[in-house]
């Protein structure tokens, strides 16, 4: 059960960032939004998200976050107002995909994703499939870009649909294995893998 102080906190850091981002919009910040350090919040590689240690367990708190989540180049989270930003660690990516729905087959199939915030996204140019593996483990790492810099983690269950799902194709001259989705073909891995 959630800490009932970590929720009130979390929910009133909410408010200021809703607070200071209507105040901001008002009246604009030329310079762009004022750091404000390290928040103490935590994205877990499961998704759940950590103030102060504790999960915050209000869906509608972490969707609020999500909103103004931010990764600068350098690969730093924040979460960004017009008017301030603070830092957050990730520990892998800062959303999980945990559904897949499959439509049409072959190079027509169509791949549409739900996160663990809700948000629905098709597989396609603008919302690739990347593997990274361990260099050490040789353990995939599946990821669908969804936004800005950001990634949802694949969860493995739905890792396993996809691999279910693969074929072999020639790409450049390599072999590879992967999935279609509206008519992009993502490697997952090589047949060998």
């Amino acid at each position: 059960m959630e800490n009932e102080d970590t929720a009130k906190e979390a929910a009133e850091l909410a408010k200021k960032f809703d607070a200071r981002a209507e105040s901001a919009d008002a009246r604009g910040r030329p310079d762009g939004p004022r750091p404000c350090g390290d928040l103490d919040m935590r994205i877990g590689r499961d998704g759940t998200w950590f103030y102060h240690g504790s999960p915050i367990g209000r869906n509608r708190l972490v969707k609020l976050f999500a909103r103004v989540l931010r990764r600068d180049s350098e690969g730093v989270y924040w979460l960004e107002t017009p008017a301030e930003k603070g830092r957050i660690e990730v520990d892998d990516a800062p959303f999980v995909a945990v559904e897949l729905t499959v439509s049409g087959v072959g190079e027509g199939q169509g791949l549409r994703f739900r996160t663990n915030l809700d948000d629905v996204l098709t597989a396609d140019a603008d919302h690739p499939i990347h593997v990274t593996f361990d260099h050490v483990t040789g353990e995939p790492s599946p990821y669908i870009h969804v936004r800005d810099g950001l990634d949802a983690l694949i969860a493995r269950p739905v890792y396993y649909e996809l691999v279910a799902l693969g074929e072999e194709e020639t790409v450049e001259g390599e072999r590879l294995y992967g999935v279609w989705s509206e008519g992009h073909f993502f490697a997952l891995g090589t047949p060998e893998t």
